[in-house]
């Protein structure tokens, strides 16, 4: 028996979601519009996705809300996506996805999360420690971790070896 596209016999909140975010690759174009990643080029370096998939992952997650297209040039007409609010609440996921995998699987630490406000290394769910809140993305400091290549190939890579925050539009070199 063929496996099924949809969850459809499902009664259940997490097959919905999974209905949006569950192909391969959704959820790691979510993570780079997180971190800032808004141009198709840039996902299509940063990712190595290939084109057709990556144009299907962003027309599904514009229509679903979890990003918004935004014309930010003319001529010739160039679009970026931007997370909407719906978007920017997998943050959550993301992070404890990452956090999960980083546990069992990979010890490597590649990026490391602050508070912005106190500059104090998030708490596994995403906490401040010394402030005992919950930090929202635009309040996150991305810093490079000790485990991320130093000298990578590409453009979104080497821009993302700076500390940011979280939602700001990564800057790259390239022209």
């Amino acid at each position: 028996m063929a496996l099924g596209k949809d969850y459809a016999t499902q009664e259940c909140s997490i097959a919905r979601a999974l209905e949006i975010v569950g192909e391969r690759w959704t959820l790691l174009v979510v993570r780079d519009a997180l971190y800032g990643v808004r141009r198709y080029n840039d996902f299509l370096g940063h990712l190595g996705i290939p084109r057709a998939v990556l144009a299907a992952r962003l027309q599904m997650l514009t229509e679903e809300g979890v990003l918004e297209k935004r014309r930010y040039q003319e001529s010739p007409p160039r679009d970026e996506y931007v997370l909407t609010d719906r978007g920017i609440e997998l943050w959550p996921v993301v992070r404890s996805l990452g956090r999960w995998g980083r546990e069992h699987y990979d010890k490597t630490v590649l990026r490391v999360f602050r508070h912005t406000e106190c500059g104090t290394d998030l708490g596994p769910y995403g906490e401040c420690p010394a402030c005992a809140t919950v930090v929202p993305p635009a309040d996150i400091l991305m810093m490079p971790g000790p485990g991320l290549d130093p000298d990578p190939v590409d453009p979104v890579s080497r821009a993302l070896l700076k500390p940011k925050r979280l939602l700001e539009p990564v800057v790259t070199d390239q022209v």
